[in-house]
C-alpha cells in the first residue's frame, strides 16, 4: 500500500462523503462549462458570435438548455421495450460519475485540519478499473438503439458495439507502456512517476494513439457514427427526449472530462506544474495550486476535442474500422514490444533510452505515413476508367443516325435527324408523316 492509499484509507466517512458530492458537482459544472466553451469555440472558428445573450457572455446559456429539456415532453415509442428503454440513459450516466473516483486531481493537502489526497478512492489497478467501468456505459448505447423499436436507432447501437470493441483494445494497448515504465496500475504511482519526465515526451507513440482512441470512445466528431445525424436522424438517441436525452448528452461530456483527466494522469504529469513553472518556483507542486495546474491541463485537451469537431468532417465506416484494427492497433503493437526490450536491455546497452525511442518512434512513424501513402495509390489504382462517350460517326438517313445515338447510351438524336423532322413535321423515322399544323394568326387568335 503507498502513502497516498494509505491516507486514504484513513479518511473519516464525513470526509469520503464530501469529496464525492465536490467530484459530482465538479463534473455537472463541467459539463455546463463544456457545452458553453465548444459554442464558443466553435462559434468562433467559423467566425459567428455564440451564445451571448443568457448571463454575461452566454454563461447561463448550458442552465438554460437543461432547464428547456427538463420542460420538453417525455414520450416512449409505441414498440420499444419500456424496462429497458427507461434504463439506457442510467446505465450510461452512471459509470461516465463512477470512473472518476480513482483520478488524482492534487497531492496531500489539509481539509478541516485532516490531512489527506485530493483523491476519492485508490487501489493498485486503479486504470484498469477506469477501463471496466467506461466499456460498461457503452452498453447503455447498446441498449437504447436495440430497445427502441426503430431502425435508426438500431443501426447506432450496432455501430457503438463495433466503436466499442475496435478503440478500446486500441486504448488498453496504449497505456500499456506507461505500465511498464511506472512499474504500477495505481494512478497515484503513475503520477509520481512522472516527477522528473512526463510520458507523454518518453512515450509519444502511445499519447498520440490513446489522443486517437478516446476520440472514437466517447463517440465525438469525426467518430460520431453512432450518432450521424446526416445518415441515422440522430442515431441511437432518435426515440429519446426530455431528461432522458438529457441524460445521454451528460454521458457523452462527463466522458469527455473523464479521458481527459486520465490522459491527464498517464501522460501529462497529472497535477504536477509544467516545468517553465517549477523551475522558478519551488512550492508550484504543494498545498492548493496543483488544483489549477491539473484543470487547466484537463480544458487544454477538452479543448483538442472541440478543435477537432470544428475542423475535421465524420469519417465512413469503413475508414472508421480501418483506423482502428490496421493502423492502431498494430502500431500499439510494435510500440509495446520495442518499450518491453528497451526496459529490459536498457542496463546492458550503451543508448540512451531517449535514442532508442527516438528511432523506433521514427520508424513507426514513417511506416505509418507509408501505408496512408500506400492505402491512397491502392484506392486510386482500383478506381474504375472513366467511360468515354464518343460522338457517333455522320450517317446518311434518319433512322441510322437514331440508331448511332442510342448505341451510346444516350437517347439523344443527331442535330441533323432534328432538322429533318422540323423541316417534315413526321415522327420518327418509318413512322406515317403527320399534316403540318398551321398556326393561328393574330387576328384568330383575338376573335
Amino acid at each position: 500500500m503507498n502513502p497516498t492509499q494509505q491516507l486514504l484509507a484513513d479518511d473519516p466517512w464525513w470526509l469520503i462523503a464530501g469529496k464525492a458530492v465536490v467530484v459530482f458537482g465538479f463534473l455537472v459544472v463541467m459539463t455546463l462549462f463544456n457545452i458553453w466553451f465548444e459554442r464558443r469555440v466553435v462559434a468562433r472558428m467559423q467566425h459567428r458570435v455564440g451564445p451571448n445573450v443568457h448571463g454575461p457572455f452566454g454563461l447561463l446559456q448550458s442552465l438554460a438548455d437543461g432547464v428547456k429539456l427538463g420542460l420538453k415532453e417525455d414520450l416512449i415509442p409505441k414498440g420499444a421495450d419500456k424496462i429497458v428503454f427507461v434504463l439506457a440513459p442510467l446505465l450510461s450516466v452512471g459509470p461516465a460519475f463512477l470512473a472518476f473516483a480513482v483520478m488524482p486531481f492534487g497531492p496531500e493537502v489539509s481539509i478541516f485540519g485532516h490531512h489527506t489526497a485530493l483523491q476519492l478512492a485508490d487501489f493498485p489497478i486503479g486504470v484498469l478499473y477506469v477501463l471496466a467501468v467506461a466499456s460498461i456505459g457503452i452498453y447503455g448505447i447498446v441498449l437504447a438503439g436495440w430497445s427502441s423499436g426503430s431502425t435508426y436507432p438500431l443501426l447506432g447501437g450496432l455501430r457503438s458495439s463495433a466503436q466499442m470493441i475496435s478503440y478500446e483494445v486500441a486504448m488498453g494497448l496504449s497505456l500499456v507502456a506507461v505500465f511498464l515504465y511506472s512499474g504500477s496500475m495505481s494512478t497515484s504511482d503513475i503520477v509520481t512517476a512522472q516527477k522528473s519526465h512526463w510520458f507523454f515526451w518518453t512515450l509519444p507513440v502511445s499519447f498520440l494513439v490513446y489522443l486517437v482512441s478516446m476520440v472514437g470512445e466517447t463517440n465525438r466528431a469525426p467518430f460520431d457514427l453512432p450518432e450521424a445525424e446526416g445518415e441515422l436522424v440522430g442515431g441511437f438517441h432518435t426515440e429519446y427526449s426530455s431528461l432522458k436525452f438529457a441524460l445521454f448528452f451528460l454521458a457523452e461530456y462527463v466522458n469527455m472530462v473523464n479521458v481527459s483527466a486520465l490522459a491527464t494522469t498517464m501522460f501529462l504529469g497529472g497535477w504536477r506544474a509544467p516545468w517553465p513553472i517549477t523551475w522558478f518556483w519551488s512550492g508550484a507542486n504543494t498545498g492548493w495550486w496543483p488544483l489549477l495546474w491539473w484543470i487547466s491541463k484537463v480544458v487544454l485537451l477538452i479543448f483538442v476535442f472541440i478543435w477537432l469537431r470544428g475542423t475535421l468532417p465524420r469519417l465512413r465506416y469503413d475508414q472508421f474500422m480501418r483506423l482502428g484494427w490496421k493502423r492502431l492497433i498494430p502500431v500499439s503493437l510494435v510500440w509495446i514490444l520495442a518499450v518491453a526490450t528497451v526496459r529490459a536491455l536498457n542496463d546492458d546497452t550503451h543508448l540512451s533510452t531517449r535514442q532508442v525511442f527516438g528511432w523506433v518512434g521514427g520508424a513507426l512513424v514513417v511506416a505509418l505515413l507509408l501505408s496512408f501513402a500506400y492505402d491512397a495509390v491502392a484506392a486510386r489504382r482500383d478506381q474504375p476508367e472513366p467511360v468515354v462517350h464518343r460522338a457517333p460517326e455522320p450517317v446518311e438517313d434518319a433512322a441510322s443516325a437514331d440508331r448511332a445515338a442510342f448505341a451510346g447510351g444516350f437517347p439523344v438524336p443527331s442535330v441533323d435527324t432534328v432538322r429533318q423532322r422540323v423541316a417534315t413535321h413526321q415522327g420518327p423515322a418509318g413512322s406515317t408523316p403527320t399534316a403540318s399544323i398551321p398556326t393561328p394568326s393574330r387576328g384568330a387568335h383575338r376573335a
